[in-house]
């Protein structure tokens, strides 16, 4: 079954659903277990738990491996070609697993399934996949199912959903102290490097009650961090009936009573207002911290990427946010290698992580995505210059990270632990300002805020002890 066109959304069918493959498993007196694998960013995860969500409805419980699962699912991750490989080759490996127990369903979705060529690949040469759909049918998951299970279809979903966001999935969140909420999906920047508008499509805000709802309802099971998600959540709200401004968003969130705090990203340098800026130093509970992608630090490569914003006006935001707080915590996306970066076009990226001094930076070799106009720009730098290139900003970003951490010594900083370090031995957690900080401590304090004198500072993390 081949699916492709507009589609409106329809979640009444997920309960009819359920109880169908309920019913049917409870006849054939088999268990159900499934095995999900989320790749990619916190959107790509967050969808993972919804998908998590819905088969739960339907009786699944969740293996820890293929092997022996009843469905395995993968979703998965556009933005690298990398990502695309990894996922086939996992794919590939399930052929034997499926000889074995040949009722086993094998899904395939999320980003890389919403591409038609993609698509064609997997029905063409991996014909024991049954179910590929794209990143507007997840509650169609259920019905996809069953007819899998009752007629064998293979079914093939890369319908386009351009309709009101689809609310009320429940989900099965992996952590228990820290919770992603999307306030809106897809993207209206393009830049030319980047597949997501092509595969999540255009930007759909959440209305301001569901977010809120949602998150009073995280905050009242515990949850002490709220990341709230978006492609470029500095655009929320337009396009509602009632527009509403992210910084507005933000101070009606922060208004919920309860110890948490709010994260948030992607932030898109063209969009971040003054309003925005803030905001997020009027409200208490947002963090102190912001992650701004730069991507490169040439107006030349800035404006071939498409991405709207000068050098200048970028470090203009920062110097804004650092005169409100020198030492306000900031992290960064940096492309190494877009077709034809020059020497020139690289030392300015350098110099502008020198000048913002950022705690943190995610930096990747440019990756060529079909269906972008950057993948038909001519590339005339080497492979071997990318590489060269990259272990020097990866050089120079530690010896900064080194130097700027030691601004915290002998603070005290509110850390929200999150595990064991298998490493060290000590716990582990972040900071307000989004910092690893390890320090000794009991496992029971694993999901709570904790403070910390940081006594040492090294190039990836902070070193402290517990205030008494």
């Amino acid at each position: 079954m081949a699916i492709n066109g507009e589609k409106r959304a329809n979640t009444e069918d997920i309960a009819v659903y359920a109880e169908k493959i309920r019913r049917f498993f409870s006849e054939s007196g088999r268990t159900p277990l499934a095995f999900v694998h989320s790749f990619g960013c916190q959107q790509n995860v967050s969808d993972g738990e919804k998908i998590k969500g819905v088969l739960a409805k339907a009786g699944y419980g969740f293996a820890d491996s293929p092997s022996g699962a009843e469905l395995v699912l993968y979703n998965t991750c556009a933005v690298r070609e990398s990502a695309e490989l990894k996922v086939l080759g996992l794919v590939g490996e399930l052929k034997h697993i499926k000889k074995e127990n040949p009722s086993m369903i094998i899904a395939v979705c999320g980003c890389m399934a919403q591409q038609e060529h993609i698509v064609d690949k997997i029905k063409k040469s991996y014909p024991y996949v049954d179910i590929v759909f794209g990143t507007f049918a997840v509650h169609e998951l259920l019905r996809y199912i069953y007819d899998v299970l009752t007629e064998r279809k293979r079914v093939f979903d890369i319908s386009v959903y351009s309709g009101s966001v689809i609310e009320n999935l429940e989900q099965l969140r992996e952590s228990s102290f820290k919770a992603t909420v999307p306030v809106m999906y897809g993207c209206n920047n393009f830049c030319t490097y980047c597949i997501v508008p092509y595969v999540r499509g255009r930007e759909r805000s959440r209305n301001p009650e569901d977010i809120i709802s949602e998150v009073e309802g995280l905050v009242r099971q515990g949850y002490k961090e709220i990341m709230l998600l978006g492609q470029n959540v500095n655009s929320y709200g337009r396009g509602l009936e009632h527009e509403i401004s992210f910084a507005e968003l933000l101070r009606h969130v922060n208004a919920i009573e309860g110890d948490f705090r709010i994260r948030f990203m992607s932030s898109h340098p063209k969009d971040l207002t003054r309003e925005l800026a803030d905001a997020i130093f009027d409200c208490e509970k947002v963090a102190p911290h912001l992650h701004l992608p730069l991507q490169s630090g040439s107006d030349r490569i800035l404006s071939a990427m498409n991405r709207r914003y000068t050098a200048k006006s970028y470090l203009e935001t920062v110097d804004y946010l650092r005169s409100r707080d020198e030492g306000f915590s900031l992290s960064t996306d940096i492309i190494v290698g877009f077709p034809n970066e020059s020497d020139e076009d690289f030392k300015a990226t350098l110099d502008i992580m020198r000048r913002v001094k950022f705690d943190n930076i995610f930096s990747f070799i440019y990756s060529k995505r079909s269906g972008t106009k950057a993948a038909e720009m001519e590339d005339k730098t080497t492979e071997e210059v990318k590489s060269r290139r990259m272990r020097e900003l990866l050089s120079l970003q530690r010896e900064i990270s080194e130097e700027h951490y030691r601004r915290f010594i002998g603070k005290n900083m509110r850390v929200l632990v999150e595990e064991r370090s298998e490493k060290s031995g000590l716990l582990i957690g972040k900071s307000d300002e989004f910092i690893i900080v390890e320090f000794e401590g009991d496992n029971s304090l694993i999901g709570s805020f904790v403070n910390v004198s940081i006594t040492d500072a090294y190039n990836w993390a902070l070193v402290g002890k517990i205030n008494q």
